[in-house]
């Protein structure tokens, strides 16, 4: 018996119980990324990027930040669909991936319109401060993070929030505060930049929830085996 249950037929690929700190990870790495960049680039959009002279470490330390952060957020999603199992929907689950690969490419466009900025000003600083490239892209990347990206990361949740609560493979009181966020993510786009770290917050507290249940579902099916052996 022990002979046909090692035969490939019996195996099955399992989620690892401690996926769920890619979410962690993401909300760390997106986070700090984006309150550097915050913290370095003048909030005038019209300026002629003066301050590259002195910022451009940073800018390129957040950047370089970026790509993990989307591998986490991949890992992220594999957790949330894990989750829901053979209660997966074809319909929610194409919203829910069409909105978290938006979310993930706008951010990674946005990046990189940013690092290429960042690589023409290491070649030649002149050129972009006199060249109407800067201020185009600029205003581009602000447009993508700010405006679409952040919309993405709203439906992302709130298509999840729908799913919890027809599925209830999480607590009502998750669902519900993953609505309301959702919401202000939605509505609230152009008010203030620093509205997108709601998302990452959100995953940080998700992942952490999830966390919790993996932990509690080992401990409980560690206790039964002591029954059992006993």
């Amino acid at each position: 018996m022990s002979k046909q249950k090692t035969h490939i037929s019996y195996r099955r690929l399992r989620t690892p119980r401690v996926a769920a700190v890619a979410g962690i990870i993401f909300a760390i790495l997106w986070g700090a990324s984006y309150v550097l960049i915050q913290l370095t680039i003048p909030p005038i959009p019209l300026d002629k990027g003066e301050w590259w002279a002195n910022q451009a470490g940073k800018i390129s330390l957040g950047l370089s930040l970026l790509p993990f952060a989307g591998i986490a957020f991949l890992w992220f999603m594999g957790v949330l669909r894990d989750r829901l199992g053979y209660l997966e929907d074809q319909f929610f689950s194409t919203l829910f991936f069409g909105s978290g690969l938006l979310y993930l490419a706008m951010t990674f466009v946005s990046s990189s319109i940013a690092g290429g900025m960042l690589a023409i000003y290491a070649l030649d600083p002149d050129l972009l401060a006199n060249s109407g490239a800067y201020l185009i892209a600029r205003a581009v990347s602000i447009q993508i993070t700010t405006v679409y990206a952040v919309r993405m990361s709203g439906m992302f949740m709130f298509v999840l929030g729908t799913i919890w609560m027809r599925t209830q493979v999480m607590p009502r009181w998750l669902a519900i505060v993953t609505y309301g966020l959702a919401t202000a993510l939605l509505i609230s786009v152009g008010l203030t930049e620093w509205v997108m770290l709601v998302f990452p917050a959100w995953v940080f507290l998700v992942s952490v929830y999830t966390l919790i249940l993996n932990w509690r579902a080992q401990s409980e099916k560690g206790q039964d085996g002591m029954t059992v052996d006993a």
